[in-house]
């Protein structure tokens, strides 16, 4: 049976701090599409205190995350553990996009959620999994893009959702 928290405990922030990754999930208000983005690697996931949480926000192939916080603030951050014991966390909450003004190392901006309700649950579905390692492809990608051609990119391909709605303006 799954459990509520009041506050993310420092136990509960140490088994967040050693997942692998996290995933985000978002909608718009009305209608439009529903989105689930795989977010990593971890480290990139801060546990600010018992009620905020914040992740480095990447440059990606959409901006899918920052159109609807944007436009509701709605999200829900969870994790599951791949390795050890079986369990699933999500954190509901309303997030806040910290846009930073230079995108250029890949970093579009800091998303600050708001946690309202936290929860586990078994994770009896989720798979045991080995960690092998990171993929080098972003790397690779932003070093052949270099600074100006990152920024370029964020300009053109994450200006708005694939709803129409915006994004991340031209700067």
């Amino acid at each position: 049976m799954g459990k509520l928290y009041d506050e993310i405990t420092p136990q509960l922030a140490d088994w967040i701090r050693a997942q692998r990754l996290f995933f985000v999930g978002t909608a718009p208000r009305d209608g439009g599409r529903v989105n689930v983005s795989p977010k990593g690697p971890i480290e990139t996931l801060r546990v600010v205190d018992g009620h905020t949480v914040e992740y480095d926000d990447h440059v990606g192939s959409g901006a899918e995350t920052i159109a609807h916080i944007r436009e509701n603030g709605r999200i829900c951050v969870m994790l599951c553990a791949f390795e050890g014991p079986p369990k699933i966390v999500r954190l509901h909450g309303l997030g806040e996009v910290v846009r930073r003004d230079d995108p250029a190392d890949g970093t579009r901006a800091v998303v600050r959620v708001n946690v309202e309700r936290i929860s586990d649950s078994c994770g009896y579905g989720v798979p045991v999994l080995e960690y092998v390692g990171e993929r080098p492809q972003r790397g690779l990608w932003l070093e052949r893009k270099g600074p100006d051609g990152v920024v370029e990119y964020v300009r053109e391909k994450n200006a708005v959702s694939i709803d129409g709605l915006p994004a991340l303006d031209g700067r």
